[in-house]
């Protein structure tokens, strides 16, 4: 026998266990009744995207102040008082756990042949059309994305999604932008190529280069939801990990 002694296998380190894993399901089950999920990353964006989106509504119609959501605390905050005549013809908000990034910038510059277009660093915006009133902002909802407008702020790539509210009676069938009368989707142009204008501005500060279809609406998703991901990967895999 050899006088040395047997080298006993060394011990596999295991590395600190995810933060997914550090919780159990009885402490997710006590934060979700504690405490309200932040609308951006707690919010699912649903299983059938991108046919159907949850949609957190910031703006309704009859809103005359612009509220939008604060992306630290997760409550809606005042960004500004219209100054201006300017009214949102629709429901308006984003689709959560998105992220208009480098994959938005990169479609959009395709797109237009502008080269150097980024995202606007935003969750996707998106328009609701209903023939429902809705008192408030800060709320929930299923849309049926149709098609979209491709607006470009300063450079940025600045998607509006065009959706209807799933099951609503008048425009809950469309499943296209072509069946949306122009004279809708114009008074969307109107409002976007205006709502930061002035009486005395002489060149608009944004511009709507494309009216897109469906497929379209849903490519802009798919990227704007792979984004976020890149964005926050770590948050993604806590909730994958997070019990139903």
């Amino acid at each position: 026998m050899s006088g040395r002694a047997s080298k006993k296998p060394a011990a596999r380190r295991s590395g600190p266990p995810s933060a997914a894993a550090a919780i159990s399901p009885a402490s997710w089950k006590l934060m979700q009744r504690l405490f309200r999920v932040h609308p951006w990353h707690g919010a699912p964006i649903g299983a059938q995207m991108p046919d159907v989106v949850a949609v957190y509504v910031e703006i309704v119609p009859t809103d005359t102040v612009k509220y939008e959501l604060d992306k630290e605390t997760g409550y809606l905050r005042v960004d500004r008082p219209q100054r201006f005549s300017n009214v949102c013809p629709t429901l308006y908000g984003f689709v959560p756990q998105t992220h208009c990034g480098e994959r938005n910038g990169e479609l959009a510059a395709r797109r237009t042949g502008h080269p150097g277009i980024v995202g606007d660093g935003d969750p996707l915006d998106i328009c609701v059309l209903t023939e429902k009133s809705f008192p408030h902002g800060d709320i929930l909802l299923e849309a049926r994305p149709i098609g979209g407008l491709r607006m470009i702020d300063r450079g940025e790539a600045d998607d509006k999604i065009i959706a209807v509210l799933e099951g609503d009676a008048s425009y809950g069938a469309w499943r296209d932008i072509h069946q949306c009368p122009r004279s809708l989707v114009d008074r969307l142009r109107h409002y976007f190529l205006t709502y930061k204008s002035g009486p005395d501005a002489l060149e608009p500060q944004v511009e709507i280069t494309h009216v897109y279809d469906r497929e379209e609406a849903h490519e802009v998703i798919r990227r704007s939801r792979d984004d976020y991901r890149a964005l926050f990967p770590e948050l993604e895999a806590l909730l994958a990990r997070a019990p139903d």
